[in-house]
């Protein structure tokens, strides 16, 4: 590799990383609109491991609006990034994928807790020269009140 590449490299993921936390903010600030543009047009989100519900980004984004209205209070915690750069040529593609672990506190308006923790599955792709969520998959594996 030349440092050109390994430097598109390095961009590249820091990129994909930053558009994985922006989405935990989104979620966790109610951001309905800077998570929808989060996602390239053809976006599609899969909470069906965790109990949601899976398909277009829109529709989604309005069932979690209506859903996350039961937790006022909640952070995600997104750890463990394993961020896999298709490879073309040796040099960066416009695809990638993203593996990461979540802790997921949040509060009922009864002021009961509630936790949960998992895996991410977010694949990626280069639009318009920018990193976008192709999609998001939520695969629960623990839960505790």
């Amino acid at each position: 590799m030349t440092q050109r590449v390994d430097l598109a490299t390095v961009m590249d993921r820091l990129a994909i990383d930053d558009l994985v936390t922006g989405y935990a903010v989104a979620v966790d600030d109610s951001d309905w609109t800077a998570y929808r543009a989060l996602f390239a047009p053809d976006g599609r989100a899969d909470y069906r491991g965790s109990g949601g519900i899976e398909g277009p980004v829109a529709e989604v984004a309005g069932w979690l609006a209506e859903t996350m209205r039961l937790f006022p209070v909640r952070q995600h915690l997104i750890v463990n990034r394993r961020i896999r750069i298709e490879d073309v040529d040796g040099s960066p593609g416009d695809t990638a994928t993203v593996r990461a672990d979540y802790v997921n506190p949040m509060r009922f308006e009864s002021g009961e807790d509630f936790v949960c923790g998992g895996r991410y599955g977010f694949a990626v792709r280069r639009v318009d020269r920018e990193w976008r969520l192709r999609s998001v998959v939520v695969e629960e594996k623990w839960r505790r009140m």
